[in-house]
């Protein structure tokens, strides 16, 4: 491959990476730019687990053999079965050298290879038709972070020491654009984080809850939400500080995670000041109930606080059509604030009957009085 066709691959390879939505994108536009510019039939993008001792296979693309997965859940190496990666990143590399890649083939080590080892590549080679493969290690923040593997079928040209000299530099693009998907993968999770308590914030339930009623609208999932009301934590602010407010507001956040992870796959979220939710899709509305049940009991059991007040909404009761997520999210909250007014110790359920004999209903789900406009604020939306 010539110089100009060489530059613009790897300019072809960072700007798939840079236009790649979350991680998974990025790995597969690294691992198909990089087998593109290398004129492979395969390639593989892999990271080092230290603390597991393996290379776990994140991508494959291209021409993939039986097993192997294009994001395979449980394809992963020992490193010990390759031994030149931990001699060259703990001891070549950790001592000054610079990271490059070198080249195997289905008859032993090529030009750039690393005679003198066992190589589990070159049986796997041969068991897969390919003739040979370039293996490049990826640094990133100045430590071995794992590596990109391109494949050729038997018969085409084995790769040279000029395809590693190449491999070398795609391996830092790549490293470059996975540094990048990562920054932008921390800044969206801080976007969609509380960071008093590290559950979901208001926005992340907004994108959530609006795709749960959609499946439910097409395929009849049932979507319930739990919406509490922390109480007490003006008094603890006022009387003890907000320092032990806080204290208060992360306490109730692990409760409800905990609580939360009694229905699998469920949202766990802080909507703002005292305000927090449980959005499950999937489980039955007595599966929820449930849950909420056992978030008002631990709720009244911290040091803190006076408990908690707690609504329920589920589309598997008797409420009516739910085309909206925020008819959901009013009806959870008219039962909040009924829970709320009665001071009661259990949830309340729209749709059913409450601890005062009285059924929540549409009707009932737009808080008025004191606070009114608050809970408003916080929670509906504009039609």
């Amino acid at each position: 491959m010539g110089e100009d066709k060489r530059l613009a691959a790897v300019v072809a390879l960072a700007q798939g990476m840079a236009a790649a939505h979350g991680s998974r994108e990025a790995w597969r536009s690294a691992a198909a730019g990089a087998c593109r510019a290398l004129g492979g039939s395969f390639a593989a993008l892999s990271v080092w687990e230290r603390e597991l001792g393996r290379l776990r296979v994140l991508v494959n693309v291209g021409e993939r053999a039986e097993g192997e997965d294009e994001f395979p859940e449980y394809e992963s190496y020992p490193v010990h079965q390759f031994p030149e990666i931990t001699e060259f990143l703990h001891e070549r590399w950790a001592g000054g050298g610079e990271p490059d890649a070198w080249v195997e083939t289905a008859q032993g080590p090529a030009a750039g290879g690393r005679p003198g080892y066992v190589h589990q590549r070159v049986a796997a080679l041969r068991r897969r038709g390919r003739g040979s493969c370039v293996v490049a290690p990826i640094v990133l923040n100045g430590r071995a972070w794992g590596e990109l593997y391109v494949a050729r079928p038997a018969g085409d040209p084995v790769f040279d020491r000029a395809d590693a000299d190449f491999a070398t530099v795609l391996a830092a693009v790549v490293a470059a654009g996975i540094a990048q998907a990562e920054r932008l993968e921390e800044a969206r999770r801080l976007a969609y984080t509380d960071a008093l308590t590290g559950l979901a914030n208001r926005r992340a339930v907004d994108v959530r809850l609006d795709e749960a009623v959609e499946r439910h609208r097409a395929d009849g999932v049932v979507v319930s939400l739990v919406v509490c009301d922390l109480n007490g934590l003006k008094r603890v602010n006022d009387t003890q500080g907000h320092a032990v407010g806080d204290r208060l507001l992360e306490r109730f956040g692990s409760v409800l995670s905990l609580c939360g992870a009694m229905l699998p796959g469920a949202l766990a979220a802080r909507l703002g000041g005292d305000e927090f939710c449980l959005l499950a899709v999937g489980p039955s509305a007595d599966e929820v109930v449930k849950a909420a049940d056992e978030l008002c009991r631990r709720a009244a059991e911290l040091e803190l606080g006076d408990g908690v007040a707690c609504g329920v909404a589920s589309t598997e009761d008797a409420i009516g059509p739910v085309r909206s997520a925020r008819r959901l999210f009013r009806l959870a909250d008219a039962a909040q604030y009924r829970a709320k007014a009665l001071r009661a110790g259990r949830p309340v359920v729209a749709g059913r009957e409450g601890p005062d004999d009285t059924v929540v209903r549409l009707a009932d789900a737009e808080p008025s009085g004191e606070g009114a406009g608050e809970r408003r604020r916080f929670r509906g939306r504009q039609p």
